[in-house]
């Protein structure tokens, strides 16, 4: 089913379906009549680790041996009502994860109601507006980041073409919510079915606008503290045939908090966004410049805790684990980022085509401090520096040089190769005082072909590079034996290590079972501490020794 988390008003409602419910068949219907008393749908998922101590990669003890992460959600529809509910369950929580998930509980609990034109919702939800420089309240589980907000939300559709939303409520916090209240409007208008003489034309064109705010009470004996912050950004969204394009500015006024060193100075950013693609070839091009955007509804919230906004971050999202080895971290405080990928596929029948064509894919990004000149006097507190717009800093904070080909030999083999050059700033992005890294990562990742159920994969990884733990390799063999079991084995190795006795092997079996709802896999590893990204949103991960389960169901 598709993963909405919605929530519920009362618990009784769900207790009662779920006791009259059919084990087969979802849908309610309980009298005589075959009354349709409505349909529950809900999924499960659990995540347990048994640990064990390592010193050689410094794997800490973990007192309860076994820790667990257990989620379930029950969802109840009838007509234009859906209600639900999410249990949740850290007993106690992963290692990495932030150390408010501990205990049990239910944190969603919502009820939404379709009334024509109107939409109303109490209880949790989620929401963005527009690309989520003003807000973005999600659920990232594996970062453990959870900002939803729990109050009341109105959608309403006045006119075709017309989209309005209204949202005021508090943002959750583990298993309770932060003292700010936060209050939102979002208006969107879509040009060619808000007028009729547009509604043919081959331009496609989207407005809208939002405005935000936090208020939080100024406890502070020293500062005087803004008490109400505002946010507000407008949008637009142009499509013609194959070209797209959106861009969003934000403006947010100034909103001193632990993120910035509480300084008054406002905030902004600006993103553009363009693609275009026909058969055969995709060009995107990308950018943003953000300043002093770190707005959470606590502000001495830190880490992912209470983040009310969303800085995207426009690098490539890397999935193969040494690519993935230093992701970037986007810097709400100040950054310009950009990022440029080509993708085009050589013609079947042709020299380099081959039977099947081959696919190329280049992508460039990159991150630099803004240009940016510290205030010096009396006013250095309030303000902290000055920033030249159109300028562009000197130090660099990441660059990605990516390139991939893709290329399907016959029926049974197909492979890809990857080279990418990066530097990573991590004493801005992960820990003050490191030096930069500048590495070379080269993948090969082949597939052979069994059965039309059956395949065998290798993965073959290798970074090099001078600073930091130096060379790495990876190696990964995955067998799919039928559409129900897999089995994959795999060894990350930092052999260049210039420390031989830290020279460590990081290897990982899996073992997994998929049938139809039903998913179960079953680990023994080892992880090495680092951090883990989504979408430029990271979380510190500790290194551990052991067995993990994971089980996923949904009904």
């Amino acid at each position: 089913m598709r993963k909405i988390y919605l929530k519920s008003i009362t618990l009784t409602a769900f207790i009662t379906a779920v006791l009259y419910s059919n084990s087969s068949v979802a849908q309610l219907n309980l009298n005589p009549n075959n009354l349709n008393l409505g349909e529950v749908h809900g999924n499960f998922e659990a995540n347990a680790q048994y640990y064990i101590p390592d010193s050689t990669i410094g794997a800490a003890e973990v007192p309860e041996k076994m820790l667990v992460n257990g989620y379930a959600n029950i969802i109840y529809t009838k007509g234009k009502f859906t209600a639900g509910i999410r249990y949740e369950s850290y007993l106690n929580g992963l290692q990495g994860y932030p150390s408010g998930f501990k205990g049990t509980g239910i944190p969603y609990r919502f009820a939404t109601y379709k009334a024509d034109e109107l939409e109303v919702t109490v209880g949790s939800f989620y929401e963005q507006f527009g690309n989520g420089l003003t807000i973005r309240c999600y659920e990232q589980r594996s970062l453990g980041l959870d900002n939803a907000l729990d109050g009341i939300r109105l959608k309403y559709k006045p006119f075709k073409g017309v989209y309005l939303k209204g949202l005021v409520g508090k943002q959750r916090s583990f298993f309770t919510t932060g003292p700010g209240l936060v209050r939102g409007f979002d208006g969107e208008i879509q040009l060619n079915e808000a007028f009729a003489k547009l509604a043919d034309k081959k331009t496609v064109i989207t407005l809208g606008g939002s405005f935000v705010s936090k208020f939080q009470t100024d406890a502070d004996p020293t500062l005087v503290l803004p008490q109400n912050v505002g946010n507000s950004a407008g949008r637009f969204s142009i499509t013609r045939n194959n070209f797209q394009m959106n861009g969003e500015y934000a403006y947010k006024i100034n909103d001193p908090s632990q993120d910035n060193g509480f300084n008054y100075k406002y905030g902004d950013a600006i993103l553009l966004q363009a693609n275009y693609a026909v058969k055969g070839f995709a060009i995107s091009l990308n950018g943003s410049r953000i300043d002093n955007m770190s707005f959470r509804s606590d502000r001495t919230a830190q880490l992912t805790n209470l983040l009310i906004n969303y800085v995207p971050a426009l690098s490539k999202q890397h999935t193969y684990s040494l690519l993935a080895f230093y992701p970037y971290a986007s810097q709400a405080r100040g950054e310009i980022e950009y990022s440029t990928e080509v993708k085009y596929k050589i013609k079947k029948e042709t020299a380099l085509g081959g039977k099947y064509g081959t696919e190329i894919t280049i992508n460039y990004s990159g991150a630099n401090s803004l240009d940016t000149t510290r205030i010096k006097g009396e006013d250095r507190g309030h303000l902290g520096y000055t920033s030249n717009y159109l300028g562009v800093g000197k130090e660099v904070y990441f660059r990605d040089l990516y390139i991939e080909i893709t290329k399907k030999i016959n029926k049974t083999w197909k492979g890809s190769l990857i080279y990418a050059h990066q530097i990573y700033n991590k004493s801005i992005i992960q820990k003050p005082g490191s030096p930069s890294i500048h590495s070379n990562i080269v993948v090969a990742d082949i597939t052979y072909k069994l059965k039309p159920t059956s395949a065998l994969r290798l993965e073959l990884q290798n970074l090099q590079t001078k600073q930091d733990h130096q060379d790495w390799a990876y190696v990964l063999l995955e067998y799919t034996i039928n559409e129900n079991w897999f089995i994959a084995a795999g060894d990350q190795y930092n052999y260049g290590n210039e420390h031989v006795k830290e020279r460590y092997h990081y290897y990982l079996v899996n073992v997994g079972y998929a049938k139809k709802a039903n998913r179960i896999t079953l680990s023994y590893g080892k992880q090495r501490e680092g951090i883990f990204c989504v979408g430029g949103v990271c979380r510190n991960v500790p290194a551990s020794n052991g067995f993990s389960l994971s089980i996923t169901s949904s009904f």
